[in-house]
């Protein structure tokens, strides 16, 4: 069959299925492809953000991509292997609810073993660099506030308090304190972060746990440890490379928020309050999903810019953004290698 009969085939199967899925619902010929997709695993999910940033795995040498292709509810999953390992590769889209949309239908559709999910990421940490990888052990979601009354402060009682609804226990941000004029008042006074709501699937429903630092797990943090020594891209181009030789390294604590953040208090907010290194707007909505469902999950977040700027350098985000994407592939692509001798040592185990 030639090229251009077989990308026309695929482009009449994927037109048939879009027109089965008007109403959402799973059926037809897009059940039959999810059933037999299902046959050849459980897969490694693998999340991405953008485009952006999955094209360098589209091209590594390592991803050898199937010809099946299932687009579902506006989401599209593709079918390959790395390391002959099968994986599914699904774009969520730039936000939490997009990343944890995109987290449940591939959990709820496809038989998945653990969740990747990769990218880019500003900095918050003063230590760390531009074009670092960094392996956060947990991730919170840093935008859910009970934002206090004028003339309220930290003696005072949140609404509901006590009674399953909000807390002081985490922590709050006080705007007064980074007033430019020495004035420590604020009319927008104290936001108090607040945890997630989630409900495990192994747990009574609707009976509420509340989490804000989520875990990764902890096998694959383990086993990550190991990608600390891997060598990672440093030049754009012959002539423009960073100052410092980027790494792997594993970190406390990243965070996301439907925020784009580039402001320098806030940054040094959440790293001296909270220890956070990565801050980014999607792993803790795959976290979240993941955490609720079960899954053991891992996220890569390569550093693009000192959110908020810092040097010179910290300010070129769009110059080094390209080679962070690449680096954050490369130490994806290697842990599934890893990934791969640690499943059969598990199974020799076994046996």
């Amino acid at each position: 069959m030639s090229r251009n009969i077989l990308a026309t085939s695929i482009y009449i199967l994927i037109f048939v299925i879009l027109q089965e899925q008007a109403n959402g619902a799973l059926h037809g010929t897009t059940k039959k492809l999810v059933d037999e997709a299902n046959k050849n695993g459980p897969y490694l999910g693998l999340i991405i953000p953008n485009m952006f940033e999955m094209n360098p795995l589209l091209s590594n040498p390592h991803y050898n991509p199937s010809k099946l292709v299932i687009d579902y509810a506006g989401t599209r999953f593709r079918f390959g292997k790395i390391y002959k390992k099968p994986v599914i590769l699904v774009m969520s889209g730039m936000g939490m609810v997009n990343s944890a949309v995109a987290t449940q239908l591939l959990l709820s559709l496809f038989e998945i073993k653990g969740v990747i999910h990769y990218g880019i990421a500003g900095n918050a940490n003063p230590n760390l660099n531009i074009g670092d990888v960094t392996i956060a052990q947990y991730w919170s979601h840093s935008a859910m506030w009970n934002w206090q009354r004028h003339g309220n402060g930290p003696e005072d009682p949140l609404p509901f308090e006590g009674e399953g609804g909000f807390t002081r226990e985490i922590g709050y941000l006080k705007f007064g304190a980074y007033s430019s004029n020495g004035d420590n008042d604020n009319l927008l006074n104290n936001v108090w972060y607040q945890a997630e709501e989630v409900y495990p699937v192994d747990s009574t429903p609707e009976q509420t746990q509340l989490a804000f630092w989520i875990p990764v797990d902890s096998n694959y943090f383990s086993l990550s440890k190991a990608l600390e020594k891997l060598k990672l891209e440093n030049c754009v181009n012959a002539t423009t490379c960073l100052s410092t030789p980027p790494k792997v390294t594993t970190v406390q604590r990243g965070t996301s928020a439907n925020i784009y953040l580039d402001n320098a208090a806030y940054r040094g907010f959440l790293y001296n309050k909270f220890n956070i290194s990565p801050v980014e707007m999607e792993s803790a909505g795959v976290a979240l999903t993941c955490y609720q469902q079960k899954v053991p999950f891992i996220t890569f977040r390569a550093l693009s810019d000192l959110a908020g700027g810092g040097s010179a350098t910290s300010n070129e985000a769009d110059t080094f953004s390209g080679l962070t994407a690449n680096n954050s592939v490369l130490v994806t692509v290697e842990f599934i290698k890893l990934l791969g001798g640690y499943d059969r040592k598990m199974l020799n185990y076994v046996r």
